[in-house]
């Protein structure tokens, strides 16, 4: 893993969850230059990179490693769309509202998740020509 020191914008997700993998196409179909990578949060990489930012094993939450600094919740959501292509960097405005706010509608939406959106039974696979926007 030594590797991946020249990659300071990594998504850490859900590899089962629906929402997760359509929010990663998302961010994809929106970064036409490439600067974001992904792992799943049950990967090795992904569990590696948990436990050293300080968290425990867990998968309810997006995580952006990004130029050393680790974001979760919503704060994740709108570092991610600050950069994006088009209009998505102004949802940043959103970072005036209480985080207790933003991340009380982040925790409503992925408590349910699973159950508005589905799950599968195993993690992402990225189609070939998006293999190398995926570590591990």
């Amino acid at each position: 893993m030594g590797a991946d020191h020249s990659i300071n914008k990594v998504i850490l997700f859900d590899g089962v969850c629906n929402l997760c993998a359509a929010s990663v196409t998302f961010v994809i179909q929106r970064d036409p230059s490439a600067r974001f990578r992904f792992a799943s949060l049950q990967s090795s990489y992904g569990q590696e990179k948990l436990i050293n930012a300080g968290f425990k094993s867990h998968f309810d939450t997006i995580v952006l490693l990004k130029d050393g600094k680790v974001y979760t919740r919503s704060d994740a959501a709108l570092e991610v769309a600050r950069d994006l292509k088009g209009l998505w960097p102004a949802l940043y405005i959103f970072k005036i509202v209480p985080a207790f706010i933003r991340n009380g509608i982040y925790n409503w939406i992925a408590t349910n998740r699973y159950k508005w959106f589905g799950k599968k039974e195993s993690c992402m696979i990225p189609t070939p020509d998006l293999k190398a926007r995926f570590i591990d």
